[in-house]
């Protein structure tokens, strides 16, 4: 099998994970809060990347450098993103938080500019617009003329979560850790300060079987394994847009299997606003020449 098709199947995996991430989300948060949910995932996460962290050899590595860059990326990554992130989906339907956090790649475009001192073409500029624009249509709920959002803070921590996510790959963007590694470190940061929180604040407490399998599921799956897929994907592809382009399948799964489990009635709003935020990262990946993979 040659490596382009090992990377398209790695990519594949991962983006079908992602595709049921939205769906767990709303599983485990109808049960449980954002902390508590916050806190298992991270938990099991750290616990699946440290046994593959050993299994490669790894963790001697790991244990002796990369720790002051961990200190701040792990407040980062884990705990600050993936807070903001289930709050949103604790307050908004999971087909909108989930087609908001689409704008990432957008908001990274943008950032990018006074921190890289990169520059923004014409297409940059008007892929915004289509995206952002589809943003109004989906926080509006199709009222586009009607500043009245339905739940303004669940759309603000929304896009505040494509900025912090955007924001931390970016100052992420010479960090010579290997990425296993680098998780780990993360989550080794983050765990600890999330069970403080959670002691300080809601405290341990049952939530029941369904809670607990959707948290371990989040852990497991969006934050590990789609993660090491992702990571294998991207390292052996021998163009970057080859894989980088699967990740509009996700997007239609994860509407539809909110409907079928969660019970979401899909909203007209949402299917607009969805083509609005693709079709603007298509046109965003579209003006660019595929370049070889650089390692990170």
């Amino acid at each position: 099998m040659t490596g382009d098709r090992q990377a398209m199947l790695f990519g594949l995996g991962a983006v079908a994970l992602w595709s049921t991430v939205a769906t767990a989300f709303k599983v485990a948060l109808a049960q449980m809060s954002p902390l508590a949910l916050m806190w298992l995932a991270s938990l099991v996460s750290w616990a699946l990347i440290g046994v593959l962290v050993a299994r490669q050899g790894l963790l001697g590595q790991a244990l002796r450098r990369g720790w002051r860059t961990a200190l701040w990326a792990g407040l980062m990554n884990p705990v600050a993103y993936y807070l903001v992130l289930f709050g949103a989906y604790d307050r908004l339907p999971g087909q909108e938080a989930m087609a908001l956090n689409y704008t990432w790649a957008l908001a990274m475009a943008f950032l990018a500019v006074p921190l890289l001192g990169q520059r923004l073409t014409r297409l940059d500029v008007l892929a915004g617009l289509i995206a952002y624009g589809g943003v109004w249509v989906i926080a509006t709920r199709g009222a586009v003329f009607d500043v009245a959002f339905a739940d303004p803070l669940g759309v603000g921590l929304a896009l505040a979560s494509t900025l912090l996510w955007a924001l931390y790959w970016l100052l992420n963007a010479r960090d010579p850790r290997p990425p296993l590694v680098a998780q780990w470190q993360n989550f080794s940061v983050g765990v600890p300060v999330l069970t403080v929180l959670l002691l300080a604040g809601p405290g341990m407490a049952w939530h029941g079987w369904t809670a607990l399998g959707a948290g371990v599921y989040v852990g497991l799956f969006e934050m590990g394994i789609a993660f090491v897929l992702w990571q294998l994907a991207v390292h052996r592809v021998s163009r970057t847009a080859k894989v980088s382009n699967l990740i509009f399948l996700s997007p239609p799964v994860s509407l539809l299997l909110l409907f079928l489990v969660v019970g979401e009635p899909i909203l007209p709003s949402t299917l607009v606003g969805l083509v609005l935020i693709l079709g603007g990262l298509a046109l965003q990946q579209w003006q660019k020449a595929p370049a070889p993979v650089a390692q990170p």
